[in-house]
């Protein structure tokens, strides 16, 4: 593994199982890392020694951006929380502790309480101080089997969560400057940390509902997002999964229905995990629409987003409670998928005999933008009710950022999927054909009282599609008779 940066005396920077040293007074060894290939041959994240100054690591981050290393760097740290275990660590590793730290430390070495005490308030400060200029994307605690302090210094950073369950239906993000973020779009529900990635530049965030969407801030999808956010597979793993080769459209549409059915792609033999869109196996939720899911996705619909209709559920449920407890939770059908110009054609016949449905459908450039939303208006699809406070909406459908998440979703066809193939070659047209034609689209089932008329739609769509068809064939035949 390649040499990242060395020490002379403190810090440490550990890749792969490789240990390297750094200290304030450090050099970066601009030779041993000269290329990006370098990080790219293992190296996926950082993590540094343990540090009491935040300048230190703000330091080292910033020589080792300048010198092309763009992995995550994690800063580690290790709350004081006696005096002689302190001394201990010092003679292990070396360290040099900051004289201010060893005049305030000295005075309490017989009072391990007040030394713990003010170990929390130091490395709660130092914290705040790296997330407040941004330069950590987490924190590695070293806690020596010590939890205690670990835990108050969270809490006091609020990014502790007092039970075990889901505060929020969708993953609350680690990043201190997104903990009080309580309203989502869903279009990110599989891929929350895309989300954080792919939003950190905008100007508005969700704060008790969702900010402006007239902002410009809104930016455009930078290839940084799809290159650090990549499979956690190999190239050899996925193509196990979705093929060696594709012959056609189809063997795409195996792949969605293998995953959704937790079960192996028929050309392949292989089981099939992950799709670009969702890097885990299937929610929980998820599996309430299986049996439907996978039906329409081996007809072309290709889905990567869905829940079911929920009225009232306790926000204790298993499967789709989140919140307080004591509360009762609340959502739309949704489902969003992509699907064939001809398809679309025939759905946008249907639409129409359904009022209670609010749609969106899009194509790659935009230029092809169909709903029957207003344009600037946010649609609740989660809601919760709970004892002792206000309606909690934290997730809705938008539709300007429906607008910068399609750049993404039709990116992934690409960077995921199409570029694990050969240029030119048939597997990567077949991909290129789905991203260019296919369109993007998400429904919304407003009368969650009843049962979901999503699959009511999609089957109206075939119907109207093979009806067309057959006229066609009719219209063709009495042309040719006359």
């Amino acid at each position: 593994m390649t040499l990242l940066a060395y020490m002379r005396k403190t810090n440490q920077i550990v890749m792969g199982d490789q240990p390297y040293m750094f200290e304030p007074e450090y050099e970066v060894d601009e030779q041993v890392l000269a290329e990006p290939a370098e990080v790219d041959a293992g190296a996926d994240f950082v993590i540094t020694q343990l540090f009491f100054k935040a300048q230190t690591f703000i330091r080292f981050v910033t020589d080792c951006r300048a010198i092309g290393i763009e992995c995550p760097i994690l800063p580690g740290i290790m709350p004081i929380q006696s005096y002689e275990s302190l001394r201990h660590i010092v003679r292990l590793s070396k360290l040099d502790v900051p004289q201010d730290i060893i005049d305030i430390v000295t005075p309490l070495k017989d009072n391990d309480e007040a030394i713990r005490n003010y170990g929390i308030h130091q490395t709660y400060t130092l914290i705040k101080e790296l997330f407040e200029a941004d330069i950590a994307p987490g924190v590695h605690f070293y806690t020596l089997n010590r939890e205690v302090a670990t835990t108050a210094i969270l809490k006091q950073l609020q990014l502790w969560a007092a039970a075990p369950r889901r505060p929020l239906p969708w993953r609350i993000a680690a990043n201190h400057k997104r903990s009080g973020e309580d309203v989502r779009p869903i279009f990110w529900a599989s891929r929350p940390k895309a989300y954080i990635f792919r939003t950190q530049h905008w100007d508005e965030f969700p704060n008790g509902r969702w900010g402006s969407s007239e902002s410009p801030a809104f930016g455009e999808l930078k290839d940084y997002y799809l290159f650090y956010l990549a499979s956690k597979s190999s190239k050899e793993q996925l193509l196990a999964m979705w093929g060696e080769s594709l012959e056609s459209e189809r063997d795409v549409w195996d792949v969605f229905h293998a995953y959704l059915t937790n079960s192996c792609n028929p050309k392949t033999g292989k089981k099939v995990t992950k799709v670009p869109w969702n890097d885990d196996e299937l929610s929980a939720e998820t599996a309430l629409l299986t049996e439907k899911l996978a039906d329409f996705n081996k007809r072309g619909v290709l889905t990567i987003n869905s829940q079911p209709n929920v009225n009232g559920a306790s926000s204790e449920d298993l499967v789709v409670g989140w919140g307080m407890p004591g509360g009762y939770v609340y959502q739309k059908a949704y489902l969003e998928f992509f699907t064939s110009k001809e398809n679309v054609d025939a759905l946008l016949n249907v639409l129409p005999l359904f009022p209670r449905i609010n749609y969106h459908i899009i194509n790659r450039s935009g230029s092809a933008d169909f709903s029957n939303c207003h344009k600037h208006r946010s649609t609740a699809v989660t809601w919760g009710a709970f004892p002792g406070t206000e309606i909690i909406q934290p997730t809705i459908v938008d539709p300007v950022s429906f607008r910068a998440w399609k750049d993404e979703a039709f990116g992934l066809w690409e960077e995921q999927w199409g570029k694990l193939y050969p240029e030119n070659s048939k597997s990567r047209s077949i991909i290129q054909h789905i991203t260019n034609n296919y369109y993007l689209i998400n429904l919304i089932d407003n009368d969650y009282p009843k049962d979901s008329c999503l699959w009511d739609v999609l089957e109206s769509m075939f119907a109207w599609r093979t009806l067309r068809q057959e006229n066609v064939v009719r219209i063709s035949d009495s042309v040719l008779r006359s």
